[in-house]
């Protein structure tokens, strides 16, 4: 666990180690797979991300969800964020493969599914939510499916999140399902790279960290993995008690 005073030098530490780990993986197999998540939380990770001195033409890239029924023109669909965010500033990206949910859910999850089992992660980007989620598995999260994405319902304290960051006018506007890349598919990942921000989130990352492992804090898993690194800016970690 990594604690800055800002969310410019989390984001630029955590970025760091990703960029790191993605050169080791091309250096090592000549070629790079990674995950990156959305929303606020990854603002300042991103921007530095995409500086980083990566052979980003070596690279593949997954994102963790994509909301069902949402086009990519909407503000808030994580392609659109994703494409403006990074890919754009990165172009000679070898490629990005990016979850449509808008017609057809469960073949989206078998279509990207497919490609992401012959893509082993060498670095996972993720986030946790104020609930604790991990992607879009909200709490009670399913840690036993193997399947690389599922489609999920959100709960009510998942979609007044992204009614608080600002991504819909109203909550009966946020979607109530989405796709989401499976807790055991994430943990897959080579290294995890946690960045998370905001007094906000303050709570969640106590229990994630104070609690037992449950799939009521599905964030809790990550104490598990062997290689996971969690990023964190001050206020985010104002309620743990022996930060």
């Amino acid at each position: 666990m990594y604690i800055y005073p800002t969310k410019q030098e989390m984001g630029a530490a955590a970025a760091e180690l990703a960029g790191r780990h993605l050169r080791d993986a091309i250096a090592a197999r000549g070629s790079a797979n990674l995950i990156l998540a959305t929303g606020a939380s990854q603002f300042e990770m991103l921007a530095a991300l995409v500086a980083q001195p990566v052979e980003w033409s070596r690279v593949t890239a997954f994102h963790l969800d994509e909301y069902v029924g949402l086009p990519a023109s909407h503000p808030a669909s994580f392609r659109k964020y994703l494409k403006e965010r990074f890919a754009a500033k990165a172009p000679s990206l070898k490629a990005f493969h990016y979850i449509n949910a808008e017609d057809n859910p469960a073949a989206e999850c078998r279509r990207v599914g497919d490609i992401l089992r012959r893509h082993p992660i060498d670095v996972a980007c993720v986030g946790i939510g104020e609930n604790g989620h991990l992607a879009f598995n909200d709490p009670p999260a399913d840690f036993e499916t193997t399947e690389p994405y599922i489609v999920v319902e959100l709960d009510e304290a998942c979609r007044r999140q992204q009614l608080g960051e600002g991504w819909f006018e109203t909550l009966d506007d946020v979607p109530r399902r989405a796709v989401s890349m499976s807790i055991r598919q994430i943990l897959a990942s080579r290294c995890i790279v946690t960045t998370v921000p905001d007094k906000r989130k303050a709570r969640a990352v106590r229990d994630t960290l104070e609690s037992q492992v449950s799939n009521m804090v599905p964030a809790s898993i990550l104490n598990t993995h062997d290689d996971c690194h969690l990023f964190l800016d001050e206020p985010a970690a104002s309620m743990l008690h022996d930060p």
